[in-house]
């Protein structure tokens, strides 16, 4: 038989023939502050309330669908009902979800970019149209009114608090205008707001504001990336709609027996979350100090810093001393930027070192 041809690139659907796998540029180093991870020890009640959960857990059988039991404690966390929470396999499936059951052709979506860049991904797979408000291009703040006009002719609308990558809180004040002059449905990412000062959430909001959607996530302030485990808060309407959308069983046993753990002994995370915050302004004051560094204020568990040469730096890094941070040198916007996740004192030290010799070289 001859060599078959399966014309793949006329078989896949158009919207993704331009598609590549996702690369978070990720290289083995000794030092690794490029994902926004909770690289800081955790208390032994919390680590020993998760372990006992996970070998407690039998793999035999297949996991409640919607994560009930998990459902509960979030819904007690946050003051709301069972069905005002709807848990995925991380932040990314139900992100996802949302754009495939209320965007789609037609149904378009409007974000403030530079921002999380699955937003634009997930509109695309979904053939969603995707409206962007740029931030301002010297402290990434929103231009409200500009969002609100955009929003005005959109099926949703994304914003983000603490903004990723540049780290800035929105003003719940736009997040009420988007509700009262708009008929969007509004989700606020907030899988870093435990970083941030009280009262940044909006997630109080939720019960009142049958429109608003807020994503929450276990993989930053609870230290659990590699669980994957995220959710949402929402009126009961909408998590019926998104459970009707969602992958059977996409969290598995072990996620939701280590995420029950883990949000049922919460409260253990405190000093774990002043330390990443502590050392958030230790890290910015040191990079603050080098010649020719920018850096801009967070309340993530990350810092956006402008470096000449940052792409240039960011190899250096990895390559001479490695260690390992995000380049975002070629995102519109960020020009020459980088950004470094908070990790322990000890990590912020080997960064700080480095990026103190390459500066002075590089000078």
């Amino acid at each position: 038989m001859g060599e078959k041809n399966l014309g793949l690139a006329s078989r896949v659907r158009p919207a993704l023939r331009s598609f590549v796998p996702y690369d978070p540029a990720f290289s083995p180093c000794r030092v690794n502050l490029s994902a926004n991870e909770n690289t800081h020890e955790m208390p032994a009640e919390y680590v020993g309330a998760v372990r006992a959960a996970l070998a407690a857990t039998p793999l035999n059988r297949y996991p409640d669908p919607m994560a009930n039991a998990l459902r509960d404690a979030l819904a007690e966390r946050h003051s709301v009902g069972r069905g005002s929470v709807v848990v995925g396999n991380g932040g990314d499936e139900v992100l996802f979800n949302l754009l495939l059951a209320f965007g789609g052709p037609g149904r378009s979506l409007v974000t403030c970019p530079p921002d999380f860049s699955e937003y634009a991904l997930f509109a695309q797979m979904t053939e969603t149209p995707h409206v962007t408000v740029p931030r301002d291009a010297e402290d990434f703040s929103v231009d409200a009114d500009a969002l609100v006009a955009a929003a005005r002719g959109a099926a949703l609308v994304i914003v983000t608090s603490p903004n990723n990558p540049t780290g800035n809180l929105l003003d719940r004040a736009l997040v009420e205008r988007l509700l009262d002059e708009t008929d969007a449905l509004v989700l606020v990412d907030e899988a870093y707001v435990e970083f941030a000062p009280p009262g940044s959430s909006v997630v109080d909001l939720v019960a009142a504001r049958p429109r608003l959607v807020v994503l929450r996530t276990l993989s930053k302030a609870f230290g659990m990336a590699g669980v994957r485990a995220g959710y949402l808060v929402a009126d009961p309407a909408v998590v019926d709609v998104l459970a009707s959308v969602r992958q059977i069983y996409s969290v598995d046993v072990l996620a939701q027996a280590a995420a029950l753990a883990a949000v049922t002994h919460r409260d253990a995370l405190a000093p774990v979350v002043a330390d990443v915050t502590s050392e958030r302004e230790r890290l910015s004051a040191g990079l603050a100090a080098l010649p020719g560094v920018r850096v801009w204020p967070s309340a993530g568990n990350f810092v956006l810093v402008r470096v000449p040469g940052a792409h240039r730096v960011w190899e250096r890094l990895r390559d001479e001393h490695s260690v390992l941070v995000r380049d975002f040198s070629s995102t519109p916007g960020l020009g020459d930027c980088l950004r470094i996740s908070v990790g322990t004192r000890g990590e912020n030290d080997v960064l700080l070192d480095a990026l103190a010799t390459l500066t002075r070289e590089e000078a």
